[in-house]
């Protein structure tokens, strides 16, 4: 179960995110099922996704020399039992067959018990770089003798953090006597964001501690920016899959026989950083696309992810899997920072839209639905590489866009999929000609014969 002392997980625990043939109904009956799930109103709901959330002219106010849009589809991924609460998790991804996988991985985790995760607090930390050091020790020494000073005095910037009881909680020091421009010292401010994501708080206490910092050690001041390392606000996720839901007797193969490959696939991305980073990407595919949904900067959990994998000074896999006595058994530990408060998600209709389905109301408990979906996502990967391969499943879903980028309406796409499958020949090419002779049969007149009677 979660560690988040403020567990908030509103979403009823009777609702059931197993919704048989989710990818088989219309996208308005796919709103209607969400809608109904997540208790939002189904025709504002609608109108959001539809229209993608933003104008033009909103868009211009959020970012510099704004043009326009772009669009990303928005699927949601069911079968999530995740600290024994179901969810339907939002995830915005242009990539095929992710949000497949992530479902059908889920629904596998779901039988061995759901997806376990934990959270720890939301601690941020603001660095604040001194050069030109007269004594690393005594500066440091300075630092740590007013440490409840400094703190007081960053925590002035935020009354209202410190309201909902957040705020600075400690000073850290960090010496780099030899570099390319000197000796360097950098002082770690430690935050507790509660339930944003921290940067601009952060930021906003580390400039003003730094005059400060300069005059009790006389050094110079460089930086002063926040980490996107939070090796402080960490989350894992972990699952079971039992061995008889494994089981793929189309290739021969047991569910041990399943579990030893995606064991042995672990392993592989664990010793060699080119599988690591394949195998992280996988992860990321998942946690990227839900955070992308519910408004959150993606690109800071990538950057700490990445650089959390390698840690120890070889970069290495997020995520394990290990066969064990009743079961494939699978743990993701990464840092995540995200937020429920300011930002996109104050801003974006969909992005509001996506985190209301979710229910989380902390930040803790949407980075441990963030892990989940990670978790899923490396699962589906990994049994996809381990078994058929990854091409056969990703590349069915692949056909559809070449037939859409060939041209095909809504009711030729399927039998101009259907053709580049049943041919093996999955191309442009391909798609341009089987979308011809599908118009070709369309435009043949009927047979005006009578029907001979029997």
């Amino acid at each position: 179960m979660s560690t988040d002392g403020n567990n908030q997980d509103t979403t009823p625990a009777m609702k059931s995110s197993r919704i048989a043939g989710l990818h088989r109904l219309s996208v308005d009956r796919r709103i209607a099922e969400v809608a109904e799930f997540g208790d939002l109103c189904r025709d504002g709901l609608s109108d959001d996704l539809r229209s993608g959330g933003l104008t033009v002219s909103q868009a211009d106010n959020m970012i510099e020399n704004a043009v326009g849009l772009i669009a990303l589809p928005v699927g949601v991924a069911p079968n999530f039992q995740i600290d024994g609460v179901d969810y339907l998790l939002p995830l915005a991804i242009e990539e095929p067959s992710v949000v497949a996988a992530c479902s059908k991985s889920a629904k596998l985790l779901r039988d061995g018990g759901g997806i376990a995760t934990t959270a720890t607090e939301s601690l941020m930390i603001g660095q604040i770089q001194l050069l030109d050091v007269p004594d690393l020790d005594s500066a440091a020494g300075a630092i740590e003798a007013r440490a409840t000073e400094l703190l007081a005095g960053a925590n002035e910037t935020q009354p209202r953090l410190l309201a909902r009881g957040g705020g600075a909680r400690r000073l850290e020091t960090r010496r780099f006597a030899e570099t390319s421009v000197g000796s360097m010292l950098v002082v770690h401010l430690i935050v507790d964001v509660c339930d944003a994501m921290g940067a601009n708080l952060v930021n906003t206490m580390a400039e003003h501690l730094a005059p400060r910092i300069a005059e009790l050690t006389g050094a110079r001041i460089g930086l002063r920016i926040l980490s996107n390392l939070c090796s402080e606000r960490m989350v894992t996720a972990s699952g079971c899959v039992p061995y008889a839901a494994l089981e793929h007797p189309k290739l021969g193969l047991s569910g041990r026989d399943v579990a030893q490959r995606v064991e042995e696939a672990s392993v592989f991305a664990e010793v060699d950083p080119y599988r690591a980073t394949t195998h992280n990407k996988g992860i990321m595919n998942g946690i990227d696309a839900f955070l992308i949904a519910t408004g959150q900067d993606w690109r800071a959990v990538e950057a700490g992810a990445h650089a959390y994998a390698a840690r120890h000074g070889r970069y290495t896999a997020l995520a394990t899997w290990k066969a064990r006595e009743d079961g494939l058994h699978g743990q993701l530990e990464l840092p995540l920072s995200v937020g429920t408060v300011g930002g996109v998600v104050k801003v974006h209709p969909v992005a509001k839209r996506c985190l209301q389905l979710t229910g989380a109301v902390t930040a803790r408990h949407l980075a441990r639905l963030a892990a989940a979906a990670g978790l899923a996502q490396n699962l589906g990967a990994i049994l996809a590489l381990a078994t058929e391969g990854i091409q056969r499943g990703h590349m069915a879903l692949h056909a559809r866009n070449l037939a859409v980028a060939a041209g095909a309406r809504a009711s030729q796409v399927a039998a101009v999929t259907a053709e580049m499958l049943r041919l093996g020949q999955i191309n442009e090419t391909s798609a341009a000609a089987a979308l011809a002779r599908h118009r070709r049969a369309e435009r043949q007149p009927l047979d005006p014969r009578p029907t001979a009677e029997l």
